[in-house]
This record gives structure tokens, sequence and C-alpha cells, in this order.
């Protein structure tokens, strides 16, 4: 009788903060429904997976695959690492404070990381090394997942922004271990979407310990989903609390200067764009380069795999192209680098005059307008910010952020600023000052998940 009953308190309270979770038997049918038909989808899942790896040359994510379905390396019981899942890049980046600060406060804790991407694994890889095991996350089937809680014994799982499954929150619940929703952000369009599912979502939401929102309305559409008031907090994104290391800085510099013929040539950077998005980019540069002395264009597709299909696209529109993997010094003759790196992308903003952030332009939600504004480069941006809407609408609002609706008023606004260095420099500034205020989320959302620690 004893050891039932040490069962059932183990799945109500962690960390003195009760776990809601218990499903109807309506939402357990339709979570049993859900899994089927997440079985039935495998075989699609893994082809997938094995195209994505070729058309990226990376084998090692095929060679991994063992990972997605929850064999990885056991962790000794008595380390209970934390369990810190951030599904790509922006989310690892939004990541890797979160955890330094975390190792600092507690250095002999341990964090798994998990991500689903080769991408963000490699900038795992590149932050913490040996300090902290990567692995992918495995796929959301049942058995899966409690293979791999059996294999690492989290004590704590810390989810970035938003990336919610049924069967691992439930797996969790089930086991008592607390779930965070850190940075969590949920758009509209989103919000709609759980709506449409709100036999897994609200027991989803249930089984969440505490979700940080980065925004009042991000707190309140979670909150009209079903998520209890006294399970949420607003603490601000975490991105702001960017930090520029000596080197970067150093870095960005160097770059500046060649880059821009020791300050001759406006350098325009085209950041995270996606399919759709460099062909208005191209054309856009054409009257930039018709109203501008000998600009240059550097474009950063959000996506390895699209680095050789933008390349092909600017040169076959004529222009001289270089490639930054190369490594090699820009000279006057280039017209467009194409910035086919990873992990360099906050350095590029810094080597930059003026800054358009993709996934804008298009029906995608945007990206991260904060690593421009804490340069102090003058940010450009598409209508499609719902991902985004509380930096953007604070950027905007201060002046530091100028929205485009086609290639016309990109190009534009590019020149407008390209001929106007003190316009530049009020819009930049404009948005380095608001991006320092904001800062602060990273101090709130520790102090929240200390208290499961």
């Amino acid at each position: 009788m004893g050891g039932e009953k040490e069962k059932r308190e183990k799945g109500k309270v962690v960390g003195g903060k009760g776990l809601r979770g218990g499903e109807s038997v309506g939402e357990r049918v339709v979570r049993w429904g859900y899994s089927a038909l997440l079985y039935l989808l495998v075989p699609l899942l893994l082809v997938r997976l094995w195209r994505r790896s070729r058309r990226l040359r990376q084998p090692a994510a095929w060679r991994r695959l063992g990972e997605r379905f929850g064999f990885v390396e056991a962790v000794p019981r008595a380390q209970s690492p934390v369990w810190v899942h951030a599904v790509s890049v922006g989310e690892t980046i939004a990541a890797i404070p979160l955890i330094k600060a975390l190792q600092h406060r507690y250095p002999r804790l341990r964090f798994i990381v998990t991500t689903t991407t080769p991408t963000g694994s490699e900038r795992v890889r590149a932050a913490f090394g040996q300090q902290s095991l990567h692995c992918y996350m495995p796929y959301d089937l049942p058995d899966a997942v409690a293979r791999f809680l059996r294999r690492i014994n989290p004590c704590l799982l810390i989810i970035m922004e938003t990336e919610l499954w049924p069967n691992t929150l439930a797996a969790c619940h089930r086991r008592g271990i607390p779930v965070v929703l850190a940075n969590a952000r949920l758009s509209a369009k989103s919000a709609r979407g759980y709506r449409r599912l709100a036999m897994l979502t609200r027991p989803m939401l249930r089984r969440l310990s505490v979700v940080a929102a980065q925004h009042g309305d991000d707190r309140r559409r979670f909150a009209e989903l079903g998520l209890p008031a006294a399970a949420s907090a607003v603490t601000g994104s975490i991105k702001f609390d960017l930090t520029v290391s000596d080197a970067q800085l150093q870095a960005a510099a160097q770059l500046k200067r060649d880059w821009s013929n020791g300050g001759r040539r406006t350098v325009w950077l085209a950041a995270s764009t996606h399919d759709g998005e460099d062909e208005e980019i191209v054309r856009a540069f054409a009257e930039v380069c018709n109203q501008l002395d000998n600009p240059l264009l550097v474009v950063v597709p959000r996506h390895p795999e699209r680095f050789e299909r933008v390349f092909e696209l600017c040169r076959n529109h004529g222009y001289r192209l270089s490639r930054r993997s190369r490594g090699a010094a820009t000279g006057p003759d280039i017209q467009i680098v194409l910035g086919d790196t990873m992990g360099e992308l906050l350095v590029l903003f810094g080597a930059c005059d003026i800054a358009f952030v993709g996934g804008s332009l298009i029906d995608r939600g945007g990206h991260n307008l904060i690593e421009p504004a804490a340069w102090g480069v003058p940010v450009l941006s598409g209508p499609s910010l719902f991902n985004f809407q509380e930096v953007s609408r604070l950027l905007q609002s201060v002046g530091g952020l100028t929205i485009v609706a086609d290639y016309r008023q990109l190009a534009s606004a590019v020149v407008a600023l390209g001929r106007d260095g003190e316009r530049r420099r009020r819009q930049g500034e404009a948005a380095r000052d608001a991006a320092a205020a904001n800062r602060g989320a990273l101090n709130k959302l520790t102090g929240i998940i200390e208290r499961f620690l």
C-alpha cells in the first residue's frame, strides 16, 4: 500500500509545485488515435530524414537515426540531468545563455540538449563542446519517448519557445518530471491551430508546470486554450539578453572594413531569407545598384540546403559573387556575398550598415529582429511578423524598424538609408536603445526554473 501511495504522490508534487494533467476518457482516446497515426507515418518520416540528410550532405544525421527512437547513451541515474529541448537554430541561440546561466549557478548540474535539426545540433556542439551532451529529440512515439526518458532520467524538462508534443508531455507527467515552457510565444495563428486540436491541446497545457511567456499577449492566448492562470508568468524575451563577445566585436569590425572598402561602400545584409524572398531581394538590389555607388549585398539563406540554389539565382542575374565559406577578402568588384556558413550570423549583423530580416516577405512570421538591433543597425522587414509581434511593435514605435511590402519598397528603404548616414545612425541607435532597455528576462526565467531544481 505504501508503495502505491508513493507512486500517486510522485505525480502530484515536484519541487513544491503541483503537476496537473489528468486525461478524460475522450482525451485519452484522441491521444491514442494520434499515436496510431504517428506510427503509420514513421516510414514517411524516415524517407524524409534520409532525403534531407543526403540533400544537406550530412550523413551523420542519418547515422544517428537511433536517437530519433530513443536509443541514446544512458546517463547514470545519480546524475539526473536537466533536459533542454530547442527545435533548431533560433531556439538553440535562445537556449545557450539560459544554459550557461544555470551552469554558472549550479556547476555540478548536467544538461542534455535535444534538437530536431542538424543545424541546431551544430550550434549546440559549437557552444558547449563536451560540456553538454547533445542528441536528437525522439519522435513523439510512446515507446521511443519512454525509452529516452528511462535512459537519461531527467530531473526537469525545459522546452524553448513552443514545441509541445502530446506523448512526451504525458510521459513526463507520469514520471513526475516537471516541464517548463521557457521564452514561450504563441501567435494568434498558432493559437487557432491549437484550438482546432483542443482534445490534444488541453491535456498538454495541464501538464506544463509553468509557462514563462515572452509577452502578455502570449500569456493570454495560452490561458484561452486552457492553461491555468497560476501556471504562467510574463518574463519578456531572453533574446534581448544578448551578449557579444570581444572576439565577435573584433571579427565584425574587421569584416566591415573589408566589405565596406574602408567605409566607401554601403553593406546591405539580407538575413534568414526563404524561397520566394531571394528573388525579391535580387530584384530590389538591381534598383539599389542604379542609385547607390557600388553597394554590396550579403545574402544569408535561412536553410543550408538552399545555399547552392541562391548562388545560382544571383549568378544567373549577372552578378559577381563570392562565398563567405571560402573566407577570402571581398574586393570592390564583388557585388554579392553568399553567407553560406553556419553559426556566424550575429557577427555578420555587426559588419553591415543595413539589415533586412527574412521570413517576412512571405507568410512565415519573421525571424529574430533583436540581433541587428543590438548592434545598432537599422532594421528592415516584410509585413509577416506574427512570430515577433511585440518585438516588431517595440522597434517600430521607436523608429528602429521599417516595414516594407515588396521589392520596390525594400529598394527604396535601402537607398534612403544608404544615402543618409545621419538617418542610419538615428535609426540604429533607436533600435539598440530599445533592445538594451528590454534586457532582464534571463534573470526572471532562471528564477522560475530554480524552483524546480
